[in-house]
């Protein structure tokens, strides 16, 4: 959809089984203390804590047989959950 206005918020919040997970979603507001970034047109955003556990991380949108969806390869993981959805640093 052609979101107006809107930008990619991406993060990490407190959570899951392995202690953080990431976040992703459009956001209409953008603050002072954001990381702002482009790629391929694309506004992408991030608080500066979270850029903190995302400093060299990749966001990559992968199709496999059970559809499509974004993943995060973040080398600073040192672990994470069994089910995926969580990790550790």
């Amino acid at each position: 959809e052609n979101l107006e206005g809107y930008v990619l918020r991406v993060g990490v919040q407190g959570g899951g089984c392995a202690g953080l997970s990431y976040t992703l979603g459009f956001d209409k507001n953008v603050s002072d203390t954001d990381s702002v970034f482009e790629e391929f047109g694309i506004k992408i955003v991030c608080d500066n804590k979270s850029g903190l556990y995302l400093s060299g991380a990749t966001l990559d949108y992968a199709k496999d047989l059970m559809g499509g969806g974004f993943k995060f390869i973040n080398p600073n993981v040192k672990s994470t959950c069994g089910c995926g959805s969580s990790f550790s640093m």
